[in-house]
């Protein structure tokens, strides 16, 4: 009876276990995140060939802000300097130019239909995303 509770128990971690592992190794690179989205624009949106070569090409470039941002990010943190209010004005005035600007080049791209559509998927993925930051500082 007790070598049996010993291997339930010894079963329940190594299942665990395995699922922490699996876990960990399932990140994404930045271009597979992008091909995986960009995938997913294709089905939902119907985006014909040209109009994917040119979505590809503004993920590609939204992706290589992103790590260039992230890695200057990161730079500052290890050197233990902090941003000042005029630095992160400036950076919210960037970014939100960016974000017009990409808004700008999809309305080019897309159909009226499939920009409004794209819209919404980005509305609910922020409503998502927001529920998911809420979920983990509960948990912290």
């Amino acid at each position: 009876m007790k070598s049996l509770k010993t291997l339930i128990i010894a079963l329940a971690c190594g299942i665990g276990m395995s699922g922490l592992a699996q876990e960990t190794t399932s990140k994404k690179t930045p271009e597979q995140r992008q091909e995986k989205y960009l995938a997913h624009l294709t089905k939902e949106l119907s985006l014909d060939a040209k109009q994917q070569e040119a979505v590809g090409k503004i993920l590609a470039d939204k992706s290589a802000k992103a790590q260039d941002f992230k890695s200057k990010r990161e730079a500052q943190k290890d050197s233990g300097q902090k941003m000042t209010m005029q630095e992160k004005q400036a950076l919210k005035s960037k970014l939100k130019a960016e974000k017009a600007d990409t808004e700008n080049q999809m309305k080019a791209i897309l159909s009226a239909d499939q920009y409004t559509k794209w819209q919404v998927m980005r509305a609910e993925n922020k409503e998502k995303f927001k529920e998911k930051r809420a979920e983990q500082k509960e948990q912290m």
